[in-house]
């Protein structure tokens, strides 16, 4: 019980036993009590709460041993009940820390045997606030705006908790009212409400009273006297109102801390500021830190230590030096630091061992933990990626990532990425620490093959053998492992299946397209089909390339006789008179190649030429001719062999006999059409093909002549159509040739109307040029180019 002529105050008893760790040491006690309590106020009952006999503690010599000069507690040895035996005054004890704690030891022997115990002593309102100064005061010019702030005395309470100062009161006025500011400490500001005015009152008396938060209340006052005076109506302005900024404990001295700016609207001297620390309340300021009146620069003097002051709260008040010189404050807030010594430890747990390309934006990779032992924010870190790639870190709490897909992959552009996690904390200096995570990525099937053209000409010579490699195709596949193995095929065409399958094959592996057959220039001149190269992925994808194969023609056919001189094995005989002039017309020898080009082009030669100097023959034309007139030594009878030869390599021929009868009378001679006996059994290809080819050509010769003479008649600026008009060609010997672009015609007139012909030569295929062919008289012919010939190809 607490007994005295003071208020009853409530003694709260925690007794807790702890295990006994040390032989003399028993256990440990925890009571509290109020200070100022009266001498013999008991604290609690300790041999009941240590479990002691109260009729040992006089034979065990129990007693109270305190570490102090003052015994501020003692046992009593009837009772075993523990009081005051001391004044306890909290503040003289703890001064102004929170928490207020003795601690004494109770000995016992037989055996002997230690107890520690702690009492808590309990704060009481039992001091009054107290200013330092029973009054201040303040120079404020009468040109002050309202809005102005004035720093005034704070007041001093040595009690702590509730019981300290909790706000403060201004007597009643007309010009000003009071701001108080609660934090860490409670602190008034005088704020100008109403502007001065010099003439009508020059002193203004106010009273600050500072009120604490005790049961009952209790408080102090202080006389505040305000000057009003005249002229600088500018004050110093200060860019902030609040400087915020840290140091690390243990700097040296002369460290520079912070730079405070104000500036004042006024010229002249009261334009000009000094800086000054506020001196009011701020004594421990003063001794650690110093301003430069001029600059604002705040520097340390003294030992900052962070265990007694974890930050500064520094008044910094700027004045000119007008007459009266006006002044504005300010408030520096310097945290102390601890120092930073441990660097961050970066943890990664990996959720897959690749990463598809193609994975979606937000994919988890990677676990990343991060742990930094220091506290604060020291201990506060920041997790990055140092390195530019398509992954970033989510946090998910407190110092856990997540390691996720940021952007689209591509396993051909980078096959894999080495990701550089740092962390780095808060202190300063911040630490760093690395992690390097290779990430790899697998492929999936995203890429086409791809041909390196898209159209592939391949030139065959006809009567290849069957079997031969007609070319490589290859393509490639920016993908890798099964997605980039390639096979290839024909792509089959329905309509014309089994036409492409005897024709040609691919091998699926080597892409060699191989010929099943021997090609014909004659039968096929071109064809088309297209190669289709399929990956392996799933699903696989493919692409296709346009194959165009154009078959070269060899000289590979002889030429033909074309009737009536065609009958193979058999003696042909013309008439001639006597009479005949040179350049009479004997015969005119007619022949075609089935070949194309050069191949096709024939020329016309007398062989084993008895009496040569008596005929001649056209070479382009086949017309044999007398060169002379007969004389009385010629023979009556001239055989002759004409050979007909191509202009292929090696060149091939054909041959035919003509006998030459020379006759003294005209009237025997007669004119013989022949006919070559057809066979009963069977009309031959060719005698059909040359049927149609006269008639044909015959239509289109009589329409070459109509548009001929229409084009005379009618000649205009313009052209009929993208090609050039028909050329028609005379002869000396009376032939005309007649070419439009890929076409050619040889229309032969002899002198004998009755022996007059129409040859047709068709023109080559494919030709890379059309050729007209002009007899020049004799037997010499001459190359005429015209367009070029362009024909579809066949598609297969």
């Amino acid at each position: 019980m607490i007994s005295g002529k003071r208020t009853p105050l409530l003694v709260y008893v925690a007794a807790m036993l702890l295990d006994c760790y040390l032989e003399a040491v028993s256990g440990q006690l925890s009571y509290s009590i109020s200070e100022e309590v009266n001498l013999g106020t008991s604290v609690g009952n300790t041999a009941k709460d240590l479990n002691l006999s109260v009729d040992d503690l006089e034979s065990r010599m129990f007693q109270i041993v305190s570490g102090s000069k003052r015994k501020y507690f003692d046992v009593n040895l009837k009772t075993g009940v523990l009081f005051v035996n001391d004044r306890i005054d909290r503040e003289e004890l703890c001064a102004t820390a929170n928490k207020c704690t003795v601690s004494v030891e109770a000995v016992i022997n037989a055996p002997l045997k230690l107890y520690r115990l702690d009492i808590n002593i309990l704060d009481v309102n039992d001091n009054y606030p107290s200013f330092s100064s029973e009054s201040q005061k303040i120079e404020i010019a009468e040109s002050t705006l309202p809005g102005t702030h004035f720093l005034v005395l704070s007041a001093h309470d040595a009690d702590v908790g509730k019981n300290g100062i909790s706000t403060y009161k201004l007597s009643q006025n007309e010009h000003f009212t009071l701001s108080v500011h609660k934090g860490e400490s409670v602190s008034a500001e005088l704020i100008l409400q109403k502007s001065l005015d010099r003439e009508k009152q020059s002193v203004i008396k106010l009273t600050l009273t500072a009120v604490d938060g005790g049961t009952p209340p209790k408080s102090g006052t202080s006389q505040i006297l305000i000057n009003v005076l005249d002229i600088n109506d500018n004050t110093p302005v200060f860019t902030k109102s609040l400087y915020k900024t840290s140091i690390t404990e243990n700097v040296p001295h002369g460290t520079s801390v912070i730079t405070v700016t104000a500036t004042d609207a006024d010229d002249g001297r009261n334009g000009e500021i000094l800086y000054s620390l506020g001196s009011k309340d701020q004594d421990h300021v003063l001794e650690i830190f110093h301003i430069d009146e001029r600059t604002g620069l705040i520097k340390v003097k003294g030992e900052i230590d962070f265990e007694e002051h974890q930050a500064y709260e520094i008044r910094i008040q700027a004045s000119d030096k007008g007459s009266p010189p006006m002044a504005s404050h300010c408030k520096v807030l310097i945290e102390v630091m601890d120092l930073n010594d441990n660097t961050p430890e970066i943890s990664v747990t990996s959720l897959i061992n690749r990463v598809k390309e193609d994975a979606r934006i937000g994919t988890a990779v990677a676990l990343v933990s991060v742990m930094d032992r220091d506290g604060g924010k020291n201990g506060v870190v920041h997790c990055n990626i140092k390195n530019e790639s398509p992954f970033k870190l989510e946090p998910n709490y407190k110092n856990y990532f997540s390691l996720v897909v940021d952007g689209q992959l591509d396993r051909e552009s980078f096959s894999r990425y080495n990701v550089t996690i740092t962390a780095t904390d808060e202190g300063l200096p911040a630490l760093l620490s690395t992690y390097d995570l290779t990430i790899y990525i697998s492929d999936v099937n995203d890429n086409k093959p791809m041909f390196s053209d898209t159209l592939i000409q391949i030139y065959l010579k006809e009567n290849s053998p069957v079997g031969s490699i007609l070319k490589r195709v290859s393509a490639s596949d920016a993908d890798t492992d099964q997605n980039a193995e390639l096979r290839y095929s024909i792509i089959q065409n329905k309509n014309n299946l089994l036409l492409l399958s005897s024709i040609v094959n691919i091998n699926s592996e080597t892409g060699d397209i191989i010929s099943l057959q021997s090609f014909n220039y004659e039968e096929i001149k071109t064809f088309q089909f297209k190669v289709q190269a399929t990956d392996s992925g799933v699903p696989p994808l493919s692409s296709n390339v346009t194959v165009n194969v154009l078959v070269l023609d060899e000289n590979d056919n002889s030429p033909a006789i074309l009737p009536p001189y065609s009958e193979h094995g058999s003696v042909n005989s013309e008439s001639i008179p006597y009479s005949a002039e040179a350049g009479y017309f004997v015969a005119k020898i007619r022949a075609v190649d089935a070949d194309s080009g050069y191949n096709a082009l024939l020329s016309y030669h007398l062989s084993e030429p008895r009496g040569n100097n008596l005929f001649r023959i056209g070479t382009s034309s086949g017309e044999i001719r007398t060169k002379r007139r007969m004389s009385d030594n010629d023979l009556k009878s001239h055989p002759l062999v004409v050979l007909v030869c191509d202009n292929g390599e090696p060149s091939l021929s054909a041959t035919v006999s003509i006998e030459v009868v020379v006759v003294e009378n005209t009237a025997d001679i007669q004119t013989q059409f022949r006919h070559v006996p057809i066979k009963e059994e069977s009309f031959s290809d060719l005698n059909l093909y040359l049927l149609i080819a006269i008639v044909s050509v015959s239509v289109i010769f009589l329409l070459s002549l109509i548009t001929l003479m229409a084009v005379k008649c009618h000649r205009t600026d313009g052209t009929f159509s993208r090609y050039s008009a028909p050329m028609i060609t005379t002869h000396p010997d009376g032939s005309w040739s007649y070419s439009k672009s890929t076409q050619q015609y040889d229309v032969c007139f002899s002198s004998d109307t009755l022996k007059s012909d129409v040859v047709v030569f068709p023109a080559p295929f494919p030709p890379a040029d059309g050729d007209l062919i002009s007899i020049n008289g004799g037997d010499t012919f001459t190359r005429t180019q015209t367009l070029p010939n362009k024909e579809k190809v066949r598609d297969i």
